[in-house]
């Protein structure tokens, strides 16, 4: 653990009902971060994916690793203030289906980052087990 606050309302501008992260778990400022994501089965997409077999959708879980990937990028203080934005997704893949009550930890590595942008590897995983891998590409952009 560190010393840096485990609220991701501190780091990243999401809020609910897009904010996806319930507590961060670690943060290596510019390095990494990560995170965990409960689904409830009371959350808004369940209804209607899928009705009778509630199942959380591929492209929230990428977007719950980029929200872990902008702790880690604006912990840093070259990129505060700043927005990491998407630039593209690479290398997705969803290996197994997430359900209501899964626990999700949600991870974020940089491998390139620079003043313009960067990109990331990210995972989910419930209980050691992979459900989601791919490569994050982002731009920083000034913050409104």
């Amino acid at each position: 653990m560190n010393e840096y606050s485990l609220n991701p309302e501190d780091w990243i501008p999401h809020r609910s009902p897009f904010l996806l992260i319930d507590r961060l778990v670690s943060i290596e400022p510019g390095v990494r971060a990560s995170g965990n994501w409960t689904l409830t089965g009371e959350e808004w997409f369940f209804a209607g994916h899928f009705p009778g077999r509630p199942t959380t959708p591929g492209v929230l879980m990428l977007e719950a690793v980029a929200q872990v990937g902008a702790v880690a990028v604006l912990s840093d203080e070259r990129f505060a203030g700043r927005l990491p934005l998407f630039g593209g997704v690479e290398n997705a893949r969803f290996r197994r289906q997430v359900l209501p009550g899964d626990t999700l930890l949600l991870e974020c590595e940089m491998t390139r980052l620079s003043a313009r942008g960067g990109k990331g590897h990210g995972r989910a995983s419930v209980e050691g087990h992979v459900a989601l891998e791919a490569d994050l590409l982002f731009i920083l952009a000034d913050a409104p």
